[in-house]
């Protein structure tokens, strides 16, 4: 462990630190678990190399998460620019009833809603940045707010990396004609949004639920949140079946979900190279 890092949680939480655990932190941090001599565990991710905002956008988010009182988020202990300690959760194996109870509080928490759609803050989608902060006509629209700070932010980033080729730009251009009739019948409902989930952001705890990690929070239209799940897996019908039973969707969402994907999948190629090129085109053919 880095001394400076060391000495700061020890200062602050008056103990001393007698070891730590290297676990998996995802690809962009490190972490690890420290023991102190008070018989406390925490969580620690670190990363010398992030922006000096991005572990206190993450703490913003963990706490917005938490006013929802819907499903539990590890407490934050403390965080700076170079790192953020967390509770330790104890890993747990599934209840009975995980699949069904993850449902029924995932939509509980999309009940929870705000003013305008949006943030307060901008905060990050991974290592990218995430713009939340809406313009005047994009509060109450969120149409426009999604294709804006979600789809064309994530185009400018395609360009500036050298991804948007003409193909690209042809079909950007073709969605922002249609996004209108593509978006139509989506309810207009700033929803508290987790932003990034998918099977690796959130955790089994002792008591056999989940626990929200690695949020991108902002308040949106709820399909998105629920179209970023079926990305990588990790969702049973269950899990649907239960949100729709607590929290039924508009007509359609079906149609929309593909245009929900494209957000993550843009960033993704952004992230991590061409890989993701055909699935992104894909997504915006399936409109077009």
């Amino acid at each position: 462990m880095i001394d400076s890092i060391k000495n700061r949680i020890e200062k602050e939480l008056y103990c001393k630190i007698i070891s730590s655990k290297s676990v998996g932190g995802g690809c962009i941090n490190d972490a690890e678990t420290i023991f102190t001599n008070d018989n406390r565990r925490f969580f620690l991710k670190k990363n010398f190399s992030a922006p000096n905002d991005m572990f206190f956008k993450e703490a913003n988010g963990l706490e917005e998460l938490k006013k929802a009182n819907t499903i539990r988020v590890p407490e934050v202990i403390l965080v700076d620019k170079n790192f953020i300690l967390l509770e330790q959760i104890s890993s747990g194996k599934k209840s009975k009833s995980f699949e069904e109870d993850f449902g029924r509080a995932f939509a509980r928490l999309h009940k929870f809603s705000a003013e305008h759609f949006g943030f307060y803050e901008d905060n990050y989608i991974g290592s990218t940045p995430q713009k939340n902060i809406p313009s005047e006509d994009e509060k109450n629209d969120w149409i426009k707010f999604y294709f804006d700070k979600r789809i064309l932010f994530q185009y400018k980033l395609l360009e500036s990396n050298g991804y948007a080729d003409s193909a690209i730009k042809k079909r950007i251009a073709l969605l922002e004609n249609k996004i209108e009739e593509i978006l139509d019948g989506n309810e207009n409902i700033p929803s508290l949004l987790h932003g990034d989930l998918w099977s690796g952001n959130y955790l089994i705890d002792e008591n056999g639920n989940a626990c929200l990690i690695d949020p991108a929070v902002y308040y949106g239209n709820r399909e998105a949140d629920l179209a970023m799940t079926k990305l990588f897996g990790g969702f049973s019908s269950t899990f649907y079946n239960s949100y729709r039973e607590t929290f039924p969707l508009a007509d359609g969402y079906e149609y929309r979900e593909n245009i929900y994907k494209l957000y993550h999948v843009m960033n993704h190629l952004n992230l991590f190279g061409g890989g993701y090129y055909h699935q992104t085109i894909s997504l915006m053919d399936y409109y077009l």
